[in-house]
């Protein structure tokens, strides 16, 4: 496995070139609390050069852990970019580095709002009903978070349903 996706411009025929192969998990370079890459990422992609642009066409798939938003367990998921148009801007002549365009091909299409039934293995994804503010019952042992010292932002909707009350 090789840590760079290089391809030689030099090299490339007129009608293009496929590549495939796998680049390791490290590339992503993820914060601490965001999703965990699992496994390498897994690249099939023909490249073409159009002038002072490279197209890399094909699959891309990587596998992450993400933190589901609803039960907040972690659970994984593959991402999997089928039909990827990846366009590389040609700055100099010899080998160009790929790498980073199809990393951020793969960063794009994580979900937004990851959640643990879409994931490789669906589980039951449900919020827990302690933690709803709606129907919240009085005895379930979950502390409402005060409001900071000095924070009246939300006073103006306070005297509005008194207000209502009143009527």
């Amino acid at each position: 496995m090789s840590d760079r996706l290089l391809i030689d411009l030099a090299t490339l025929p007129e009608e293009g070139k496929n590549f495939s192969g796998e680049l390791p998990a490290e590339i992503f370079d993820l914060p601490e609390h965001d999703a965990k890459p699992v496994g390498p990422l897994s690249y099939d992609l023909r490249a073409q050069r159009f002038g002072s642009e490279l197209l890399l066409s094909g699959s891309l798939s990587a596998p992450f852990e993400f933190m589901c938003v609803r039960t907040v367990h972690p659970f994984k998921q593959t991402i999997h970019v089928e039909g990827a148009n990846v366009s590389v801007e040609i700055e100099q002549e010899g080998p160009l580095d790929a790498t980073e365009a199809v990393r951020e091909e793969i960063l794009l299409a994580f979900p937004d709002y990851p959640r643990c039934d879409e994931g490789d293995e669906p589980q039951h994804c449900e919020i827990d009903s302690r933690y709803l503010a709606v129907d919240k019952p009085a005895g379930d042992g979950v502390e409402t978070r005060p409001r900071a010292p000095g924070d009246d932002r939300w006073s103006a909707l306070d005297a509005l349903d008194k207000h209502d009350s009143e009527r």
